[in-house]
């Protein structure tokens, strides 16, 4: 029986990989996907997914270039228009949508809705689904200028292109040989799902304590996230606490502004940095946190991604129109040009973000906090560095 050949296969049907795959299938490519598993439909009456991202408004124009941007605002996402962040309560800094004429800077939309509906949207637009399926090996075949690709059931098949979109630990990478450099922060991070009291409003905030930040983002009705930094070995005391105790210790260590919230569900992760040496070898292309993993201070990870999968479009396409070999590494390696550069700028300015306010040295404190109020005060700096977060 002839292997099945796949211009792209695409280890991760995620958040990053799956909108790849509508992307490239919109273009006429053929495309497959190796998925462990499908995500769970969607339900209305569902309590909120802990797991949140904010998408930036660029990350909204290629959710609707892909066609599934407005099935997301037909189910469940909040559109937050204002950001503080803040040390000291005289050195807060705010970023509007109106400093830059915007109806919003982005949307809170869950993970578990974002994944959701990109699966519905491959599986109209006829990508192939591997799923369950792990891919289990992989082999250049030089000669043609093909990966051969054999999944954990034995169903064998080649492609052109195998793209990692498999996460920070991605097979994609390590099967490829491509190393990584980084280091693990001195913090944890632990997501909560809470109930409040009032409307969460469309102000995401972010404290700065000697122990981590503590950030508010809202969401739909009365539901919010919140997220606590802190030490590996707090973070593991907060996950043995029960939904109670935990509502008393966000009372004692959250602004007040919080207000009263109760919480619905949590889960906890460490900090890393990853970035990989390169992002493409022949016929290989890492995407997303394949490529690079960030500290989510400013929740940036899945904006990062999406700017990965609208480059690497971007690249395959104009290279297949000018009939070029877009498979090859030389055309790979524009697609690593154009992505290289942003994502260590943005990874690099999120650390010292960090290492600044995780430091309580005193004359380290009043620097910091003048900064933040020169922030708030820098008008054309401001715009600017609001544009670059956006994507703008």
């Amino acid at each position: 029986m002839q292997t099945e050949h796949f211009d792209v296969v695409i280890n991760g049907g995620g958040m990053v990989g799956a909108a790849l795959a509508c992307g490239l299938r919109q273009q006429n490519f053929r495309v497959a996907v190796i998925e462990r598993r499908e995500p769970e439909p969607y339900v209305s009456s569902s309590l909120p997914d802990v797991r949140i991202s904010a998408i930036s408004r660029t990350s909204v124009a290629l959710l609707e270039e892909i066609g599934v941007w407005s099935e997301i605002l037909a189910r469940r996402c909040a559109p937050y228009r204002q950001l503080e962040t803040w040390e000291w309560q005289s050195a807060k800094t705010e970023f509007s949508a109106a400093l830059l004429n915007l109806p919003e800077l982005g949307f809170m939309v869950e993970n578990q809705v974002l994944q959701r509906v990109l699966w519905e949207r491959m599986q109209a637009l006829s990508v192939t689904l591997f799923s369950p399926a792990t891919l289990d090996t992989m082999t250049y075949l030089p000669e043609q200028e093909k990966w051969a690709v054999v999944l954990d059931q034995g169903t064998a098949i080649t492609c052109s292109l195998l793209v990692g979109a498999d996460g920070a630990h991605s097979q994609v990478r390590q099967g490829a040989g491509i190393g990584i450099q980084g280091w693990d922060y001195q913090q944890s991070c632990m997501l909560i799902s809470v109930e409040c009291e009032d409307e969460p409003g469309d102000t995401t905030w972010q404290q700065f304590t000697p122990h981590g930040p503590r950030a508010f983002l809202p969401l739909y009705d009365r539901y919010a996230s919140l997220v606590w930094y802190d030490s590996a070995a707090r973070i593991e005391q907060l996950k043995k606490l029960t939904p109670t105790q935990l509502d008393e210790a966000i009372v004692q260590h959250f602004p007040a502004r919080v207000g009263k919230v109760k919480t619905l569900r949590s889960g906890a992760f460490p900090l890393t940095r990853r970035h990989a040496t390169a992002y493409v070898k022949p016929g290989i292309a890492l995407v997303g946190d394949a490529a690079h993993t960030i500290n989510p201070l400013a929740g940036q990870g899945v904006n990062l991604g999406y700017r990965d999968v609208d480059a690497l479009i971007d690249v395959l396409v104009n290279a297949r129109r000018t009939t070029l070999p877009w498979w090859r590494l030389e055309t790979l390696k524009r697609y690593q040009r154009k992505r290289h550069a942003d994502n260590l700028i943005m990874q690099t300015g999120m650390d010292v973000f960090y290492f600044a306010f995780s430091n309580q040295h005193a004359p380290l404190e009043i620097l910091r906090n003048v900064g933040l109020m020169a922030a708030q005060r820098g008008g054309w700096l401001k715009r600017k560095a609001l544009s670059y977060a956006l994507g703008l």
